[in-house]
């Protein structure tokens, strides 16, 4: 076995090279130098006549191949200098391990030693790694010339994807074996190492935010003490490139400008298993919006009503995407009051004294520049018409770079390509431009298995079937099967983003669920069928309008005695809803004008009795709010949450058609704890109620302890109350709590973010309550993906 890399094997060339340089200069002073001593004119510089050529060595290279590629014809007089460029056309051409070229007489005589040819590539030592992946970055293939110089960088390609898993101290050496007819095996010999993990991510110059905040932002994470399951804490270098990007988007959304990373470091640690991070960053001051003006460079155009279509207000945190946002409002307003070729130019002023940024927005008319055409290329199951549909722009429109970017995103966002390259480049004129959108298809099926815990269903697993992109129509089909200890549900889900072309989201869901609580008296049986349609009505609200289909039954459990109430609705069998219902949603988290602050509102409103048996109207509404405070390490959190019930059918409403609280919505008792109650029969049956509401109060925060335990603690407190049993079958029964009371329940909560999923203990204690409620002072919960 020889290794590629030795320079025994692979310096022939060079020296052969030499070789032929010393007999020139011998030549030429044997020769020349007694002319010069003899004769007195200038010296003539050595040159052969060649009218003969005679190649040796040759096996696969055709001899006129050879002649021709030294670029010497028969009959040419060539010098030493034509000679040795002839040597280095033959050496460069690859093919060749050794060269030599003899003049002799008026017969250039060329001696050569083939490469050998690739008879197999093996790879001996990847564990970590199959031979597929290994084999698809390499360049060197079966039946090709084998060169020393591909072999080494095949090497680094391979050692460049251990790199990326972050096993940095990986080695791939390659080497061959030769075999006979001039041919050799491949063999690339891997060390995989270890991964290197980090050890300490930490930064310098940060005043604003603790590193404890920062980490958070970053994709690379610090060792914790799961660093078995965890991958986030590997070492990888490209990661660093892609957290200074994350980092400066950080900064730059809560107005620090002039903000810039500095430099990273990245040592290894004293015993050279890990490294430290360490990145010097400068974040200057943080700058407000200022004055907020527009004025219009295009006539006719009146700038007060873009000035009107304006959100940002002065003192609020200056965003560049805030500025972003307004210059897409203001050119959509533009196209609506057909201005074609508006261009938004915001022109910034600094205010260093008060730390503000004056904002001016000039309207002004861009060229007259039209998309003639988008060609969309590599899209081998994704349908043309699911790319173009990201594209607000047509074949025809005026060209707006802004536009053509942002769709560009939108491709990327769909998550179906591994790579999203869109160009564009000048049309059949210059007034016309083509789109290029270059796109490279990845997987997009999923298999998902999950698990969760808690104290009210027991352990579940729920396993996943998803296909994003189904028959590249950009559709999502998905098959879910959930079970825990008291529930099961089996669920088909579609959703189809763009109905009929435009933008309507259309969601379908349809399944069965059944459950077997400890905490009630009865089982149920629920057959649905659920298709919803949602459209944006604004920039973060939208409506959906849905229609609901439910077959439901309650039965008996296994040697169960029902109160009167409960045995009643089970006497009336299986029972159908249809209904119609439309909600309003506005949620301002992730897209609002505050990046440490949002709103979430939520409103609907169903009605039943379009066929079925039942018929009723039902409402419902939560609201959340959150902020970040302390230089956001402290979170805090408020939400409210209510619903209402009106029974217009004739018959009696049941329990599972009123609302039941568990411990979900209000923290501090078993599900069903709380509300109206059966108590005949020797039974305590917890039978809903037709009116809620609940108010959650809550507050996360940093405990003190090493961030890489993942631990964080919380405070809570719940109020609230379930009342109301109008429409009820009460004939025998014994309710209490009918007219219901205010609950108070107070609690801490310690956070666990595991790699398995978040966990949360909560410890709670209830400050008011009825005698018969059932009060839960600990409560676990855990959901995992794996």
């Amino acid at each position: 076995m020889t290794d590629s890399r030795g320079t025994g094997t692979y310096c022939g060339s060079h020296r052969r090279q030499s070789n032929i340089l010393w007999q020139a200069l011998t030549f030429f002073f044997l020769f020349a130098t007694p002319g010069l001593l003899v004769l007195p004119q200038p010296a003539q510089a050595q040159s052969f006549t060649i009218n003969g050529f005679e190649v040796e060595g040759n096996r696969r290279i055709e001899t006129s191949t050879i002649i021709a590629r030294t670029g010497i014809e028969a009959g040419q007089t060539v010098t030493a200098g034509q000679l040795n460029d002839a040597f280095q056309r033959l050496l460069d051409s690859g093919v060749f391990e050794t060269v030599e070229l003899t003049p002799r007489g008026n017969t250039l005589v060329i001696e050569v030693e083939e490469y050998p040819t690739i008879n197999q590539i093996s790879i001996e030592g990847n564990n970590r790694v199959k031979d597929d992946v290994l084999l698809e970055v390499i360049s060197s293939q079966t039946r090709r010339v084998f060169t020393p110089q591909a072999a080494e960088a095949d090497a680094d390609l391979i050692a460049e994807v251990y790199s990326a898993q972050g096993r940095v101290s990986a080695t791939v050496i390659p080497r061959i074996i030769r075999r006979s007819d001039n041919r050799v095996d491949l063999i690339f010999e891997v060390a995989e190492g270890t991964t290197i993990e980090v050890e300490r991510v930490s930064f310098v110059g940060n005043r604003a935010y603790s590193d404890r905040r920062l980490r958070r932002v970053l994709e690379t994470k610090q060792a914790n003490i799961l660093r078995t399951f965890l991958r986030g804490d590997t070492f990888i270098a490209d990661r660093i490139e892609f957290d200074k990007q994350v980092l400066r988007d950080f900064y730059l959304s809560r107005g620090y400008v002039d903000f810039r990373v500095n430099s990273t470091n990245v040592e290894f640690t004293r015993e050279r298993d890990a490294f430290f991070l360490v990145m010097n960053i400068t974040e200057g001051q943080q700058f407000s919006f200022g004055q907020i003006s527009t004025v219009s460079e295009i006539e006719g155009v009146d700038a007060a009503p873009y000035q009107e279509a304006l959100k940002v207000k002065p003192g609020v945190i200056y965003s560049p995407s805030l500025v972003e946002n307004s210059i897409a409002r203001m050119e959509r307003l533009g196209l609506k009051n057909g201005v074609d070729f508006l261009r938004v130019e915001p022109r910034v002023t600094r205010n260093p004294r008060d730390l503000t940024l004056d904002v001016q927005f000039v309207l002004t008319r861009g060229p007259r520049i039209f998309v003639e055409r988008i060609d969309i290329e590599g899209n081998t199951t994704t349908l043309d018409r699911v790319i173009r549909r990201q594209f607000d722009t047509v074949e025809g429109d005026p060209f707006n770079p802004r536009e053509i970017r942002q769709s560009a995103e939108r491709i990327r966002a769909l998550g179906f390509f591994s790579a999203a390259d869109v160009q564009t480049r000048e049309g059949s004129s210059p007034s016309q431009v083509i789109v290029d959108v270059d796109v490279e298809e990845q997987p997009t099926g999923s298999l998902s298995l999950g698990g969760s815990f808690s104290a009210s269903d027991g352990f579940g697993i729920a396993v996943g079937l998803s296909e994003s992109n189904f028959l590249g129509r950009g559709q999502t089909l998905g098959v879910t099967l959930s079970t825990a200890q008291d529930a099961e549900q089996y669920s088909i889900n579609f959703t189809e983003p763009y109905l009929l072309g435009r933008k309507l989201r259309f969601d379908l869901g349809l399944g069965l669920s059944t459950t077997n609580s400890s905490f009630a008296s009865f089982d149920t049986k629920t057959v649905f069928f659920n298709p919803q349609i949602s459209y944006a009505i604004g920039e973060l609200s939208a409506l959906r309008l849905r229609y609901g289909w439910e077959r439901s039954e309650m039965t008996q459990q296994n040697n169960e005695t029902n109160g009167a109430v409960v045995a009643s609705e089970i006497a009336q069998g299986e029972r159908t809803s249809s209904s119609v219902g439309i909600s309003y949603v506005y949620d301002s988290r992730l897209g609002g004008l505050n990046p440490t602050a949002g709103v979430l509102f939520e409103a609907g409103v169903d009605a039943a009795g379009l066929g079925g048996d039942n018929e009723y109207i039902q409402a419902t509404a939560r609201a959340i709010a959150q902020k970040r405070v302390l230089n956001e390490e402290v979170v805090l959190r408020a939400s409210l949450e209510l619903g209402a019930l009106n029974w217009t059918g004739d018959d009696f409403s049941r329990t599972i058609d009123r609302f039941v609280l568990g411990p979900s919505v209000f923290r501090g008792f078993e599900p069903a704890g709380i509300g109206p109650r059966d108590l005949s029969n020797g039974q305590d049956d917890a039978i809903g109620g037709n009116y809620y509401w609940v108010a959650r109060f809550e507050s996360d925060f940093p405990l003190g302890l090493p961030e890489e335990f993942g631990l964080r603690g919380g405070v809570f407190y719940d109020v609230g109350n379930l009342y109301n049993i109008d429409n009820v079958d009460t004939a025998g029964a014994d309710i209490v709590g009918a007219n219901g009371s205010i609950r108070h329940v107070v609690g801490v909560s310690v956070l666990w973010t595991t790699p398995f999923g978040p966990l949360r203990f909560n410890f709670s204690k209830a400050l008011k309550k009825e005698e018969f409620d059932n009060e839960r002072n600990f409560d676990l919960t855990i959901q995992a993906q794996f």
